[in-house]
């Protein structure tokens, strides 16, 4: 794990909470208005999750989807993912930084190229979401030589061979998908949640390569947040975030809104209680 994500969790295990993992898309509605909206976000968060647009998201819910459209139309580059990164990491030394997206960009640049932009530009992390941890194998050296962990995804029906070969070959945390579907779907049941992140946290302690577990795709209120707080290592919101983007019809608003979400949702960790997991 790379240090300064180690970092994140150990403060926050400090604090008795849960981190806050916040997205949003890379140059979503454009650059200029998209690095104001990510340090906004930065503001409150302890990793931020920054997304590299695409054309075909499928992962990924119509909040998210939209929001790479806009980023697209206006013109948003790879070149412009790292040049905010930069941005945050520049105005935010301790926060963990996590490059999200799909294997196109990345293969086209050629991976040893893509990492060593990303790690350059100051992110701690990438997670692919199209690339399991079967097919590591085309990426992870890359990533390793330039000290980027691969945060692998969980979900509710990950047997417990795939749970460990994530909690073997990953690194960084686990992301453990509250849901069988897409982003911004609706949470399943809480209790289901929690029992399935007990047993992937019970696995992971086990591994030689022990991660902490953060939970998203789903997580719309800061009362689901305070919930999943109580038993993960670190809760993702993403659409939630987004949508506050689409919401608003200029950037002034867009940065207040986006303030004020962030706010909702750090004051809900800080009031929840975390588990003893890291």
């Amino acid at each position: 794990m790379s240090k300064r994500l180690a970092d994140v969790f150990v403060r926050c295990k400090a604090e008795n909470r849960a981190a806050l993992v916040g997205y949003l898309t890379a140059g979503d509605p454009d650059v200029t208005s998209s690095r104001e909206l990510l340090l906004a976000l930065a503001d409150n968060c302890d990793i931020l999750e920054i997304g590299m647009p695409f054309s075909d998201p499928m992962a990924d819910g119509p909040v998210i989807q939209a929001a790479s459209e806009r980023a697209l139309a206006a013109g948003a580059h790879i070149d412009d993912v790292f040049a905010l990164t930069r941005a945050v990491r520049d105005a935010h030394p301790e926060i963990g930084i996590v490059l999200m997206g799909y294997a196109n960009v990345p293969y086209a640049m050629g991976f040893e190229t893509f990492a060593e932009k990303a790690s350059s530009a100051g992110a701690d992390a990438v997670l692919i979401v199209d690339i399991p941890p079967e097919e590591g194998h085309i990426c992870d050296a890359a990533l390793k030589k330039h000290n980027l962990d691969r945060i692998l995804l969980l979900s509710p029906t990950s047997p417990d061979d795939r749970i460990k070969l994530a909690c073997e070959n990953g690194s960084g945390f686990i992301y453990y998908v509250s849901l069988t579907g897409i982003t911004g779907a609706d949470m399943g049941n809480m209790e289901s949640i929690r029992s399935k992140v007990a047993h992937i946290q019970a696995l992971s302690a086990r591994a030689s390569n022990h991660m902490p577990v953060c939970v998203g795709f789903g997580v719309k209120t800061p009362e689901q947040a305070t919930q999943v707080a109580q038993f993960a290592d670190g809760v993702v919101v993403g659409s939630h975030f987004v949508s506050r983007i689409a919401e608003n019809s200029d950037h002034d608003s867009m940065r207040s809104a986006m303030l004020t979400a962030a706010n909702h949702m750090r004051q809900a960790l800080n009031s929840g209680v975390s588990g003893d997991n890291i």
